[in-house]
């Protein structure tokens, strides 16, 4: 639950256009406030850095500042709209999108390219090792079900981020792609450009999609009964 607290005129100081949410600055003050895109109004156009806006503040329930209703200044009467002088370089807070854009679709074609390699991976398996239908196909289903309830959960943790409200845990994600839903998790990351790029989440992440592909490969494969066999009677 949010209250707003007062009206304030500003300028666009920083913006992702990537990602869709940027930081406005009061014409006296220095202090930043967020603002996402779904606060401009409709047809205005993309967001120019320098821009004047009539905004109100809200304080979310989490204590956090957000700009809403936001109102370009100098429109309904045929002037230009008001901008002021941005200094340019990086800025606190947002990374360029030019910047990051490599790295991302770097990432990007890694996390698809591993899928690829799963999903070939996993029919030549079930080709050298064959086993019942039933469970080739309760297998998928589950991998399946669990990329879709991932998927959901990265979305469902997006919307909360971007409205300060309560999110899905980062232990909550990790699980859920070692469960099988890694697949889902890399497509969620990639199509709505969340979670990838807190370098301790990633690196936990990959983590879980290595042990889910080896204990798949032990069981989809020999290797286990061979496991066994070694611990038990020791190899011929």
């Amino acid at each position: 639950m949010s209250a707003t607290v007062k009206r304030v005129d500003g300028h666009l100081t920083q913006w992702n256009d990537t990602r869709g949410f940027g930081f406005l600055t009061p014409l006296r003050g220095h202090d930043h406030t967020f603002v996402h895109i779904s606060a401009f109004p409709h047809g205005a156009g993309r967001p120019r850095l320098g821009e004047v806006y009539s905004f109100a503040i809200t304080v979310n329930g989490d204590g956090k500042q957000q700009a809403i209703d936001l109102q370009p200044e100098g429109r309904g009467s045929g002037t230009p709209r008001r901008s002021v002088p941005v200094r340019s370089g990086p800025r606190p807070g947002v990374r360029p999108a030019a910047r990051s854009g490599a790295g991302r679709s770097r990432a990007g074609s890694a996390g698809y390219l591993a899928i690829v390699v799963f999903a070939a991976a996993a029919v030549t398996a079930g080709s050298a090792w064959p086993v019942p239908f039933w469970v080739a196909a309760g297998v998928g289903s589950i991998y399946l079900a669990m990329s879709v309830v991932c998927f959901v959960a990265y979305a469902v943790d997006k919307r909360a981020a971007v409205a300060g409200r309560w999110r899905v845990s980062e232990s909550t994600l990790l699980t859920l792609g070692l469960l099988g839903g890694w697949p889902g998790a890399i497509i969620a990351q990639q199509t709505l450009r969340h979670k990838t790029q807190k370098a301790s989440f990633r690196r936990a992440f990959w983590g879980t999609v290595v042990l889910n592909v080896l204990v798949y490969a032990a069981f989809a494969t020999p290797l286990w009964s061979w496991f066994v066999l070694w611990t038990t009677q020791g190899m011929p």
